[in-house]
């Protein structure tokens, strides 16, 4: 991972230089926060997040919930606390990919000591090494390691057996922002795990329909895991290459069109070697197959949404008919996707969280459309929290920097909206997410939160826009998994309710004109709280709501900032909120400074 666009090392680098010194004080461990304010109320139980080994059969029972908050270091990473084999560390949210990694007691390079390490001594090695691939055509980082599985816990949710790779190398710059690794929430098939367990399986002889939690796994020597995904301010994903699993689609047709009865082994090994979140919505143990994400805002002017991930249901207050739903873009198997299984010949599977957009919009009036891929592709665009920013396709981004000003650069006080018709429905980008300043010490010339990726192909992702935090700030997203194995029976989809407020633009102006010269824009910096909170307040649409001064700190949570004249960053405390029915915790993004 790199941080390559408009100043963000800059930003980095001031917030260091700002950093006050800790205190003195001696901090509780992850886990003693997580004991001691775990809470019980009549309408469920309020927990933070803890190992909590249950069993399955206890947990269908249970139709589980839960929520935890979040946080973010600088509006660039985003974290949730996860714990792994019984230790509770921050990890990356990432809807962009699938994977869940942590960097482990074992990493000989580029892994930082203040990184909270996964150790190994629980670690059942599954004999195969995985190498993470991030970055663009321009870019690139990685980060390897072995996939085994342990006990792995997301706010009281527990399944045992969770695969995972945990790193040993890595030049992702990660530590550097206090997480130690990434919690992917995509789909299956973009596992680098599953695809290497299932790579395993089929060529040890031991596919069979029924597939277990004790299906014995070769060691082998072979390496594997070098498809590419995304980089944090990026999210270009190499297509994941199923030609190993399944003859290619001119084959196939020639002997059964596109059924495979290779899908009858395959599907079942999603329930064990699949992703966390997959694993539990293929079970059927969550309410219901899906999660919302909302994430604050914590510069430029803090405040916005709070930051939660909900799982299993809606945020409490918000209505499932109050958002706008749309099917997930799916890949046939002529386009590179899964084939059809033969009890099912017609299903289409989707791979990562795709949705159609009707058009582009700056400042109200309609963008051109691209002119660097195929008029036959179909306009789209990944939803992606792991994406620090917007990218979209060079031309199309070339024509809004054109608009903005020279070099793309305009005031900061000059408000500027970028709309995606999602829908029929435009959902805008507060102007607020949209800017960074230019300069450092500078309000006064900004540019915008957007650049150009690479443009979509037949041969892989149709994509040509990556919405990114920015977008996620303006909006409550909902993430609906359906039926994994069969979507025709329960389709997946995505909601989304606009959170930008009507005043937006004026608000803009406001904080521009609040910051002093010659410092920065305020950004906050907040360490993961494992309490619970009581409700800090909601907008009309029933969406909790932050504070101007980041989180207010309720029992059990915990929070530290930093003040400095250069960077402009508040000394400020944690934000309330509140949730409903079902397990509920709040969680903030490590926004853990650096010595």
């Amino acid at each position: 991972m790199r941080w390559l666009k408009y100043g963000v090392t800059a930003l980095l680098t001031a917030c260091h230089v700002a950093a006050s010194p800790a205190p003195t004080t001696e901090t509780p461990s992850l886990e003693e926060i997580a004991r001691r304010y775990t809470r019980r109320t009549a309408g469920g139980v309020h927990l933070p997040i803890v190992r909590q080994v249950t069993e399955a059969s206890e947990l269908r029972r249970r139709g589980l919930t839960s929520a935890i908050g979040l946080g973010d270091f600088a509006d660039i990473v985003y974290n949730v606390l996860i714990s792994v084999g019984g230790t509770t560390t921050p990890l990356v949210l990432d809807t962009g990919s699938s994977d869940l990694w942590v960097v482990s007691d074992k990493c000989s390079h580029g892994c930082l000591s203040s990184q909270s390490a996964y150790p190994q001594a629980s670690f059942q090695y599954s004999g195969a090494d995985a190498e993470l691939l991030y970055g663009d055509s321009t870019s690139g980082t990685a980060a390897l390691g072995m996939i085994g599985k342990d006990t792995v816990s997301l706010a009281g949710l527990t399944l045992q057996d969770q695969y995972f790779v945990a790193v040993n190398q890595t030049n992702t710059t990660l530590g550097q922002t206090g997480s130690s690794g990434i919690f992917g929430l995509g789909f299956p098939v973009g596992s680098v795990v599953w695809s290497e367990l299932w790579t395993q399986l089929k060529s040890s002889g031991s596919t069979k329909r029924e597939v277990t939690e004790d299906t014995p796994i070769t060691p082998s020597n072979q390496k594997f895991g070098t498809r590419i995904f995304p980089s944090f301010n990026f999210r270009r994903i190499k297509f994941p290459s199923l030609s190993d699993f399944f003859p290619s689609p001119s084959e196939q047709k020639r002997q059964s069109s596109n059924v495979s009865s290779t899908m009858t082994a395959l599907l079942p090994t999603w329930s064990v070697f699949g992703p966390l979140l997959a694993r539990f919505v293929t079970a059927a143990q969550l309410t219901l197959p899906m999660y919302t994400v909302t994430l604050q805002r914590d510069s430029i002017q803090v405040g916005g949404n709070v930051g939660m991930l909900s799982i299993g249901e809606m945020p409490s207050g918000v209505s499932e008919d109050s958002l706008t739903w749309v099917p997930i873009r799916a890949y046939s198997y002529s386009q590179g996707g899964l084939p059809a299984p033969p009890d099912s010949p017609n299903e289409v599977y989707p791979m990562t969280w795709e949705v159609a957009l009707d058009d582009v919009y700056l400042d109200g009036v309609k963008l051109p459309r691209s002119t660097l891929s195929s008029s036959s592709i179909s306009l789209s665009a990944l939803v992606d929290t792991g994406n620090s920013i917007l990218r979209g396709p060079a031309d199309v981004v070339r024509n809004i920097q054109s608009k903005l000003g020279v070099n793309g650069r305009f005031p900061c006080s000059e408000p500027h909206t970028i709309a995606f018709s999602i829908g029929g429905k435009l959902f805008p980008v507060d102007p607020r997410d949209f800017i960074q300043q230019v300069f450092e010490n500078n309000v006064v010339t900004c540019t915008s939160r957007l650049t150009a990726t690479d443009p979509p192909s037949l041969s892989g992702y149709q994509f040509s826009w990556s919405l990114g935090d920015p977008f996620l700030k303006s909006v409550l997203a909902a993430f609906y998994f359906g039926n994994i194995t069969y979507p025709s029976h329960d389709p997946p989809k995505m909601g989304f309710l606009s959170t930008v407020p009507q005043d937006a633009a004026s608000q803009l102006v406001s904080a521009v004109a609040a910051v002093g010269t010659g410092v920065n824009f305020p950004a906050i910096s907040e360490v993961a709280p494992s309490g619970t909170f009581k409700p800090a307040g909601t907008a009309s649409n029933g969406v909790a709501v932050a504070t101007a001064t980041g989180r207010a700190t309720q029992t059990g949570s915990s929070s530290t900032t930093t003040k400095g004249s250069k960077s402009g960053a508040e000394r400020t405390r944690g934000l309330g909120m509140g949730m409903g029915m079902g397990v509920v915790v709040g969680i903030v993004g490590m926004l853990q400074l650096w010595s």
